[in-house]
């Protein structure tokens, strides 16, 4: 019976590569961890720091640094460093020169609730605690606090975040009673009823070309109140 030298090579040469593998795998496991790489992106990166991510990992996962990478669960990293409450999302990887890198995105706040408790309103809808860290400028929502005028807030502030003139200037939402929120201006007097969240569309482009018009005249200062409650039209109260 003949032998195929050819398989037979190919045989060690496969076994060889498994073993390399198997042993680059494992040195790389035993390998410790020698630095750890906190990196924040996006443009909303004042509500948490380093010093603080690192304090959270001590004291809910123990010293990561100077550990073998086999010892170290990066799902239960990612889990410690999101139970912030400023974190949004975190993802955690090992490089190949035996660092720990964890990239996180922190919660943006739309708005800040003025109340008998004080917190954000994120990009999400949902409740987000003032930081010690940062103190974010944007529109003041006072009022009737509940959870459905929170709702149609957010409705509101999306609204606005997604137009540059009412971003720069709404600086504040005052909840009178759901269905009646009114607007508060950077450089003007006046205050604007929107009424309700139906319709937003609409009424904005009127109130718009109001001001278009109102700005031109250099008429703004004569008005006190410019309501968009009713259909297809702006009514405006002087001083």
């Amino acid at each position: 019976m003949r032998v195929n030298w050819n398989v037979v090579k190919l045989c060690f040469l496969v076994v060889g590569i498994i073993g390399l593998y198997g042993f680059s795998d494992y040195r790389s496991n035993k390998r410790k961890i020698e630095d750890i790489h906190i990196n924040f992106l996006g443009d909303n990166t004042l509500f948490v720091s380093e010093a603080s991510v690192n304090k959270l990992l001590i004291q809910n996962y123990g010293a990561v640094k100077n550990r073998a990478k086999e010892k170290v669960v990066l799902n239960t990293i990612e889990k410690v460093i999101q139970s912030n409450d400023m974190v949004k999302k975190a993802q955690v990887y090992f490089t190949v020169d035996g660092k720990l890198v964890s990239k996180i995105v922190q919660r943006k706040p739309i708005g800040r609730i003025e109340s008998a408790s004080k917190f954000y309103l994120d990009d999400m809808g949902k409740r987000m605690p003032l930081s010690q860290h940062h103190s974010a400028r944007v529109p003041i929502i006072t009022g009737k606090i509940t959870g459905d005028t929170l709702e149609d807030v957010y409705v509101i502030l999306d609204y606005v975040n997604e137009d540059d003139f009412l971003r720069k200037n709404v600086i504040g939402i005052h909840i009178e009673k759901e269905g009646k929120y009114q607007l508060k201006f950077r450089l003007e007097n006046f205050v604007v009823n929107l009424g309700g969240v139906d319709n937003l569309n609409e009424k904005f482009k009127n109130f718009m070309a109001f001001y278009a018009k109102a700005a031109k005249d250099n008429s703004l200062e004569d008005y006190a109140v410019v309501s968009l409650e009713f259909n297809n039209q702006v009514v405006c109260t002087k001083i």
